[in-house]
């Protein structure tokens, strides 16, 4: 029973209804604008909440709170954190796992044989 909503849960894009594709196109743009300005709207809270207090600094607008932001992220790097360095290091061990298994394969293929 469990696997039964598991396959239906897995449907391809292809077998969805155009209705279907539509409202979630249109509730992916809608999470997409609201997640943009809840975004904004907590960096903004959180530095007129702290930085005032702490530093003395002026509070902040919406806008000039996604300018902080912005500015961070081309100082510091990306949201989220992490580096690209470490995304090239994820991806040689996954390139390096993935060659090990091939070989791991074929070696199975050989001795079957």
């Amino acid at each position: 029973m469990v696997e039964g909503k598991k396959k239906n849960w897995k449907k391809n894009w292809e077998d969805w209804s155009i209705p279907a594709k539509v409202g979630s196109i249109v509730g992916g743009v809608i999470l997409a604008v609201g997640l943009f300005f809840l975004f904004g709207f907590i960096v903004m809270s959180l530095w007129n909440w702290l930085m005032p207090k702490i530093f003395g600094l002026p509070a902040l607008g919406y806008w000039e709170a996604w300018g902080v932001l912005l500015l961070s992220c081309i100082l510091f790097g990306r949201i989220g954190g992490g580096s690209r360095s470490s995304e090239r290091g994820r991806k040689r061990k996954l390139r390096a796992r993935l060659q090990e298994m091939d070989e791991e394969c074929e070696e199975e293929k050989e001795q079957k044989a």
